[in-house]
């Protein structure tokens, strides 16, 4: 996995993080509950979190394998976005409740993306 690409991608992520954010706390402020914005803002943060590590590891001279790096990124996007989806589909009623298990599964690739890190710094 070259550098670039991980540095691109880590960026794309931290981006969309910084909107959806704004986003949150604008936008939807007022037609969230309390317990659904703090949903949304797990979200974002955890995106946030992840993109800033796939950044770290993009500018290391730590050689990031492409399995650590797919958990990483497979992970926001299952882990956050179905979150994302969960909120926003409750606001309207018609809560998308099949992303519910996929909430987790995102979770345990971030928990292997970190553990690859630690396995891959010996």
């Amino acid at each position: 996995m070259t550098h670039q690409i991980i540095i691109v991608t880590a960026g794309i992520f931290g981006m969309l993080a910084v909107i959806f954010g704004a986003f949150g706390a604008h936008a939807l402020k007022k037609r969230l509950t309390p317990e659904q914005l703090q949903s949304f803002e797990v979200g974002v943060r955890y995106q946030m979190y992840h993109a800033l590590v796939l950044l770290a590891l993009g500018f290391s001279s730590y050689n990031i394998t492409t399995t650590t790096f797919w958990c990483f990124t497979i992970g926001i996007v299952l882990f956050s976005f179905s979150i994302y989806g969960l909120v926003l589909s409750d606001v309207k009623r018609k809560k998308m409740r099949f992303l519910g298990p996929i909430t987790p599964i995102g979770g345990l690739l971030l928990v292997a993306g970190w553990l690859l890190v630690i396995v891959n710094a010996f």
